[in-house]
């Protein structure tokens, strides 16, 4: 329960005096294509407080830019005697709070995103084992998937033959470790975080296994989990970027060059 001053808006009417929870403005990240970035949300609800009554309240907030993405949020008021100052307890949020998650992260997990979503909800949470199970879990099962996108990328931006075999072999692997340990000349360098091949990073956390680890050590190890799956998947969608406008300012200059020639002959 927080003390907040000035929580109240009075206003007079035909039916008397009443009172409302004086509602901010609020900065939240919004998800949408056309934001993609912290934005301005306004609520969209009246809540009705009573002096010296408990009142509960559920108020959305939704995004002035797009108006698509909302914010609920769960209170529970009490109004003073002075009819302006009060106190307040938030019950919870949804969606539940944390950083927001890429949508491109929940593409690429498919059938485990939901596994994903607990272990991040388990992290904002504190709770290190959980987290850690469940990002593990996501990494080994979707393990094919994740390389298919490794693959998808490497040949698009011209990776050699013998990384490209080896991620295929990769794949063959029913065991993280194994698949790991089956791609022998590394990654295409766009793909690397911080010299270091994402793989590797990820089977380093993952082998340290949940018996010998404390809570707080593991909540470390699934921080590092997700923010190296995070920056992954960001390399890949901005190497076939960086491709596709490479190929499109030489597509350009050949052009240029063709009608340069037209004219000069």
């Amino acid at each position: 329960m927080v003390a907040v001053k000035d929580m109240a808006k009075k206003e007079s009417g035909t039916h008397g005096t009443t009172y409302r929870l004086a509602l901010p403005v609020i900065q939240l990240h919004c998800t949408t294509d056309s934001c993609n970035g912290v934005r301005y949300f306004e609520p969209t609800d009246s809540a009705y407080l009573r002096p010296g009554e408990r009142r509960e309240h559920f108020v959305t907030f939704v995004c002035r830019n797009c108006k698509k993405t909302s914010k609920t949020y769960a209170f529970l008021s009490i109004l003073s005697g002075d009819e302006l100052n009060g106190d307040l307890f938030k019950f919870g949020e949804h969606p539940s709070f944390g950083p927001p998650t890429p949508a491109r992260v929940i593409t690429l997990l498919g059938p485990e995103k939901d596994y994903y979503l607990k272990g991040r909800r388990a992290e904002n949470q504190g709770l290190g084992i959980a987290a850690f199970a469940y990002y593990r879990r996501v990494v080994e099962n979707q393990k094919n998937r994740i390389l298919e996108e490794i693959i998808r990328v490497s040949e698009k931006i011209g990776a050699s033959k013998e990384i490209l075999e080896d991620l295929n072999n990769a794949k063959k692997e029913t065991q993280f470790s194994k698949a790991v340990g089956a791609v022998k000349h590394g990654i295409p360098q766009a793909l690397l975080i911080n010299g270091h091949n994402p793989l590797t990073l990820l089977h380093s956390a993952l082998s340290e296994g949940l018996h010998a680890q404390t809570d707080e050590q593991c909540l470390e190890l699934a921080t590092s989990i997700r923010i190296v799956l995070t920056d992954l998947v960001d390399r890949l969608a901005n190497a076939l970027k960086e491709e596709a406008e490479l190929n499109a300012a030489v597509s350009r200059l050949l052009k240029a060059n063709v009608q340069d020639s037209g004219k000069s002959g």
